[in-house]
């Protein structure tokens, strides 16, 4: 099983082509790690049943002749932020225990179509309100590396998931760092694609003017062939941008095999090395720059100025937008409803069904988003908000007609302990710092492993950015920086983490 569950997605495509292993031995070995390990990490909100009905049809078709995609027969974790006919979709919450949708998402529908075997759905921090999983609606998820730290959130299921070889890739949804961030903590890779490259039909919506569907897993190769399943336009999604993507995987390719980084630009930005990033994370970030100008990259200093407001603003529009995505949780039409004693108006059921179906965090920003839009603060709070997302939006502009990639540390620390920051609200938001511009901009990040802290042995993840549109240039940098890593340390971050059982 050792085997099995430590190839890279690649790998196993290769292996699967070449008949040396069958989907169901993949599989198996998956869900059977799922059911050795689970217990200590809490990656899953539910499990499927039919994975190894769809790994068996898999190998039926390789062996009948059918031509099948790379990923065909590669098993997936599934954040739970996507809807899924066959398994419960719950976003994290309990006011949607048990509710099973009519219909997929069109990832979801994707990645089935493509012959990939879902393993079943990952936790999350409740409708993605969180930065470390601890508020999901059901159980916290625990970081591989050391079970006491956080994982990161939202998503952090999805990445604690990769990470313990409990599934080779899987996906996650990304709103202010919800992929990336995560990336960084668990020592995976995390990408955020284009805002409009791949679709949102069927993803339960937090903010819908930020929120993107993404690849995890554990190398910048398996992220780019995950990517190229989803990506594309979908008419069922008026922000899905209609237009051609260039293959990931092949960009991923190039960059794998490319000698040098003479000719590339690199901009750091100066105003994500500020105050709150670890000494162990500074370090290992300006030794990853010292490494890729050696290998010929032309390192400059860039500024994005508004970013200093980055935060401020994400946390007014994306409360805001989730005020109103949420209010279709009103106890009348679908999820969780609770009546109270006597005769309750629909007004009154509403009330309790929201304050027993939803938690703190997501109290909080609702209570905070419907401030913000309310008559006579629209234009002071969320107004004033989106015109800082217009200045950083043209910092970044101005910035990508310099460089070809930005380069910023993913997180300003490593994971941090389970409870740590529950109590501290602002605290928890602050560390989204350098994954929030990203989201605002709408240009598409990476965060990947460039090795592990001095300070106390945990993963460091090196963010990278593109200018909307050109997420293959992520990969092919990102690909030429994952192998200079694995050159210089002997080994991916990844293939380090503790045997957790």
């Amino acid at each position: 099983m050792s085997e099995l569950i430590s190839m890279r997605a690649a790998d196993a495509s290769l292996a699967l082509a070449e008949g040396t292993v069958s989907s169901v031995e993949l599989t198996q070995a998956h869900l059977d790690r799922i059911e050795a390990t689970e217990s200590h990490i809490g990656a899953f909100l539910a499990r499927s049943s039919n994975a190894l009905e769809a790994a068996r049809d898999s190998d039926d078709r390789r062996a009948a002749g059918e031509k099948l995609s790379p990923l065909a027969g590669i098993p997936i974790a599934i954040k739970d932020v996507l809807c899924t006919s066959d398994m419960v979709t719950t976003a994290g919450s309990r006011i949607l225990e048990g509710w099973v949708p009519p219909y997929d998402a069109t990832v979801v529908s994707k990645l089935l179509t493509a012959g990939m075997v879902a393993l079943g759905k990952t936790n999350m921090d409740e409708f993605a309100m969180g930065s470390s999983t601890e508020r999901s609606g059901y159980h916290p998820t625990h970081n591989p590396w050391d079970l006491t730290r956080a994982p990161g959130g939202s998503g952090g299921g999805s990445a604690a998931a990769v990470a313990a070889k409990q599934a080779p890739v899987a996906i996650g949804s990304d709103t202010g760092g919800s992929i990336r961030q995560p990336a960084s903590f668990t020592g995976t890779v995390g990408v955020k694609p284009t805002y409009g490259g791949v679709s949102r039909y069927g993803v339960i919506a937090l903010a819908s003017s930020l929120d993107q569907v993404g690849p995890v897993s554990r190398t910048v190769m398996d992220s780019a062939m995950v990517h190229d399943v989803i990506a594309g336009h979908d008419p069922h999604d008026s922000t899905s941008i209609p237009t051609p993507w260039t293959s990931m995987t092949e960009a991923a390719l190039k960059g794998s095999r490319a000698e040098s980084l003479a000719g590339v630009r690199v901009g750091v930005v100066k105003e994500l090395l500020g105050e709150g990033i670890a000494p162990g994370v500074r370090q290992r970030f300006d030794e990853a720059l010292e490494l890729l100008s050696a290998q010929g990259a032309e390192v400059v200093e860039v500024s994005v100025p508004h970013c200093e407001y980055a935060v401020a603003a994400y946390y007014l529009i994306l409360p805001a937008e989730a005020s109103s995505n949420l209010a279709k949780f009103d106890s009348v039409r679908f999820g969780m409803r609770v009546t109270p004693e006597g005769t309750p108006t629909v007004e009154d059921v509403m009330s309790a069904t929201r304050d027993a179906g939803f938690g703190d965090e997501v109290k909080r920003r609702i209570i905070l988003g419907t401030y913000a839009l309310s008559a006579g603060y629209y234009d002071a709070y969320y107004g004033s908000a989106q015109k800082i997302r217009t200045l950083i939006q043209r910092d970044f502009a101005q910035s990508f007609e310099k460089v070809d990639v930005l380069l910023s540390p993913s997180t300003p620390t490593t994971a941090f302990p389970l409870g740590e920051k529950m109590e501290d609200p602002l605290a928890m938001w602050a560390g989204d710092v350098t994954t929030i511009p990203a989201n605002l901009a709408g240009i598409p990040g990476m965060s990947l492993p460039m090795g592990l802290s001095p300070e106390d042995g945990l993963p460091v993840g090196l963010q990278l950015m593109a200018p909307a549109y050109q997420d293959a240039r992520l990969y092919e940098v990102g690909a030429v920086c994952e192998r200079l890593f694995e050159e210089r340390d002997g080994h991916l971050v990844s293939e380090r983490v503790p045997e957790v059982i």
